[in-house]
């Protein structure tokens, strides 16, 4: 499970060393586009690699519930949690997007089996938001430029 997050990681090192390399000489024309797209990948990249380490935290928390003798309720649920906050617990729900494992009692109220899901369904939704933006300036400002080419021509 780590390896996609590994790959993820290592695609978003990659990525992220081809926008630095915009700054040295010989860099590829028109720059301004090729570095949106190549920091756009990086933010791809970026984006995989946290929603991949939430992902695997839930398949874990799924995994580990009904998996022998003390799984029921999740361990998830159960593990580094008082006794006042475990009270009454019933059951589980879980969610791959957003990702979240929450933990239900048997008066409906729930908490987060992990607090780290908010941060990692955030950052994962800005990250791909801004890649998506940064490819669709790629190819609007390559759109300008034809567009200018053809008019003074």
């Amino acid at each position: 499970m780590s390896v996609v997050s590994v790959a993820c990681a290592v695609g978003a090192l990659i990525a992220g060393l081809g926008v630095v390399a915009m700054a040295f000489p010989g860099r590829p024309e028109p720059w301004p586009d090729q570095l949106m797209r190549r920091a756009g990948a990086t933010a791809a990249w970026a984006a995989a690699a946290v929603y991949s380490l939430g992902l695997f935290g839930v398949l874990a928390s799924e995994h580990a519930f009904g998996d022998g003798a003390d799984s029921i309720p999740a361990p998830a649920c159960r593990d580094g949690f008082d006794e006042a906050t475990r009270e009454g617990l019933s059951h589980h729900r879980s969610s791959y997007l957003p990702l979240r494992f929450d933990c239900v009692r048997d008066d409906g109220s729930v908490y987060s089996s992990n607090p780290d899901y908010g941060w990692m369904n955030g950052t994962s939704a800005a990250l791909a938001l801004s890649a998506a933006l940064l490819f669709i300036g790629a190819g609007y400002a390559t759109e300008l430029r034809a567009l200018k080419a053809a008019v003074t021509s």
